[in-house]
């Protein structure tokens, strides 16, 4: 099967209004996102379990942690004993303000990798083994045919799968089932949630309060 007949189909299985028969009726609880607001928009009441998502940036460093750290915190201390991975972050986390912000850092792995194929290649392994709660993917280039490995590879190995990407991506066919773009604002984040399994899109404005958060972002020490 050729590269478009392959994209063809991905789409058609995947469409919002197709029905598969080992599916419920409802969609299955999602990982909360410590945010209300965010939560009640999407159809599982948090982040999708077991499946893929993009976060869309005009720059890495604009907003993704502060959006991801409260989930990420929860998933860190859970008894199951999985790790939080990610893979080639542009900047070395502030461990400080990552424990500050609720995370155990023995819990958290950071792969750095430099080509599109280690970083595809890892972020596959990862989400697959089964042993990763969570992986998170900051992606420089990407095709169509390796997002789709990713969401398999998710929805295999029972992982939240996370992958920024730049904004100027937007339009294009994503395999993730859900798509924000984020923005930061003076009282917090713009969240404009672009695909949610076949519901509206919708634009949310999220405050964020807490110190600790917001030190996450502004003390990461970045690469050299």
């Amino acid at each position: 099967m050729d590269e478009s007949r392959d994209k063809s189909l991905f789409e058609l299985l995947h469409h919002p209004r197709i029905w598969r028969g080992n599916e419920q009726g409802e969609a299955p609880t999602g990982i909360a996102t410590g945010f209300a607001e965010l939560d009640a928009s999407l159809p599982w009441r948090g982040w999708p379990p077991a499946a893929l998502t993009e976060v869309l940036l005009s720059h890495y460093g604009r907003g993704e942690l502060r959006l991801l750290l409260p989930a990420l915190a929860r998933l860190s201390q859970a008894d199951d004993g999985r790790r939080l991975v990610w893979i080639a972050p542009p900047w070395v986390p502030y461990a400080p303000a990552l424990e500050a912000a609720g995370l155990d850092l023995s819990r958290l792995l950071v792969v750095h990798a430099d080509s599109a194929t280690e970083i595809f290649w890892a972020a596959e392994q990862s989400l697959r083994s089964g042993s990763c709660a969570a992986v998170l993917v900051w992606a420089r280039q990407c095709q169509d045919s390796g997002l789709r490995r990713l969401q398999l590879a998710a929805s295999e190995g029972d992982t939240l799968g996370i992958v920024f990407r730049p904004d100027t991506v937007g339009q294009q066919f994503s395999p993730a089932v859900l798509r924000l773009c984020v923005a930061p604002e003076a009282q917090g984040l713009r969240v404009d949630v672009i695909k949610n399994r076949g519901a509206r899109p919708v634009t949310l404005q999220l405050p964020l309060g807490a110190a600790h958060t917001r030190r996450t972002l502004t003390r990461l020490q970045t690469k050299s």
